[in-house]
């Protein structure tokens, strides 16, 4: 079998699907089937799904390939034309096992807005021998932002019933996950769509009161001006939430973000960080942030490259501008060449690169509790990489280690614990 039978794109919710979608092709039995669950944030995005798609049936002639998704929701024939692709399958299909024992090929349009699909994990796969496990708490997007077509490939917001996700997360730490990665489409909307109308706020809260065995618990990406009063206030005060918030900016310059249709300024993604690292002052922040957007002049570029100063900003996720065909705006007229637009994204990831080593520079000489993902290598509560110098057995969990040194993208230490079974 090859060793990634299901290629992941995207997001930490294709991540939560791409787990499920291995458990199904495997109760299929088919090892014969290589699948790429796709992303089609931008039509770069897409281009790479085909290339991959390419590479795998030049590599695997024996293996037949099917391509589900975003991609595959939004331009199914960009596919189904690929000779070797076997199988389409949007977003709901995809995780349908039915689907996987059909060796024909299915295309699917996309869903529309109208549309209110319910979402029920009950029969989700819990992962095994995972530390860490996304969780999909929410799908979908009620909201038009003029970038993004992600709306029409994953329909309107809808939310999983609170207590449909308690007992899959208990599942999942029974089976040995200590860490949990609340994951959707835009999860600070969770709970609008459900009959008693819970917050993400009322959702972490019950987490924590009902499955006191976790002991960390994260949030993907979240828009920063829909955080709920009760999240706010549990982020700050409870240790079990990690410390590290990745934020859904986009851009620092007001006129930019209106033509966004984003439905925050820049003050509010300032005073949010303001108001959280006042509370909890070891708070780190992410953040997703667009370079070249239609019209955007240096001037404006420049307010958001302050923005990550003025937030405080350790990890930067960038995207240079790439427009999404049928979104509004790929018809902005006067766009930012493109070797430009290239140009700002470097210098805003250059500038992230220097916020990262000064937060590890911080960490140096520190005690931090890892939590194990391999032999050697974990991450601390902010989500800081850490390679050791020596292995540890994974099944011990959170250790104690001490920072000894950094290198560009991760921090080096040693244990303080030795290995499990050996002599002190």
């Amino acid at each position: 079998m090859v060793e990634q039978q299901v290629v992941n794109f995207g997001c930490r919710l294709n991540s939560f699907e791409s787990e499920q979608i291995r458990h199904l092709v495997r109760l299929a039995g088919r090892d014969d089937l290589l699948v790429i669950n796709s992303c089609a944030v931008t039509n770069e995005a897409e281009r790479q799904v085909r290339q991959k798609v390419r590479q795998l049936l030049r590599l695997h002639p024996d293996k037949s390939v099917a391509v589900v998704g975003c991609a595959a929701e939004l331009n199914p024939s960009s596919f189904t034309e690929i000779p070797g692709v076997s199988l389409v399958l949007g977003n709901a299909e995809k995780l349908d096992g039915a689907q996987y024992l059909q060796r024909g090929t299915t295309a699917v349009g996309a869903i529309t807005k109208s549309q209110k699909q319910s979402l029920n994990i009950k029969d989700f796969h819990a992962q095994t021998q995972r530390t860490r496990a996304h969780v999909m708490i929410q799908n979908g997007c009620d909201h038009d932002c003029t970038f993004c077509a992600i709306t029409n490939a994953r329909g309107d917001s809808r939310s999983v019933p609170i207590i449909e996700l308690l007992s899959h997360m208990r599942r999942l730490v029974a089976a040995g996950t200590r860490d949990i990665v609340l994951s959707g489409v835009d999860i600070s909307a969770y709970g609008s769509d459900l009959p008693d109308q819970p917050t993400l706020g009322d959702l972490v809260a019950e987490i924590l009161l009902g499955i006191p065995d976790l002991p960390r618990l994260r949030l993907s990406s979240i828009d920063c001006i829909e955080l709920d009063t009760r999240f706010k206030a549990l982020l700050v005060s409870e240790s079990r939430i990690m410390p590290h918030l990745h934020l859904s900016l986009q851009a620092g310059d007001d006129l930019i973000l209106k033509r966004m249709k984003r439905r925050h300024l820049r003050a509010a993604a300032v005073e949010l960080c303001a108001e959280l690292r006042a509370g909890r002052p070891e708070l780190v922040f992410g953040a997703d942030l667009i370079a070249g957007f239609p019209t955007e002049s240096t001037e404006m570029f420049a307010r958001t490259m302050d923005l990550v100063q003025d937030c405080g900003l350790t990890y930067l996720h960038v995207f240079p501008f790439s427009a999404r065909d049928g979104t509004p705006a790929a018809r902005i007229p006067n766009q930012v060449p493109h070797a430009e637009r290239k140009r700002r994204a470097k210098a805003l990831r250059v500038m992230g690169d220097m916020q990262m080593m000064n937060f590890f520079q911080s960490l140096m000489g520190s005690t931090q509790e890892i939590l194990l993902e391999t032999p050697t290598f974990g991450r601390t509560p902010h989500y800081a990489p850490v390679r050791l110098v020596e292995p540890l057995n994974p099944a011990q969990g959170i250790v104690p280690v001490r920072i000894t040194g950094r290198s560009d993208k991760q921090l080096w230490a040693e244990p303080l614990v030795r290995q499990r079974g050996s002599a002190a």
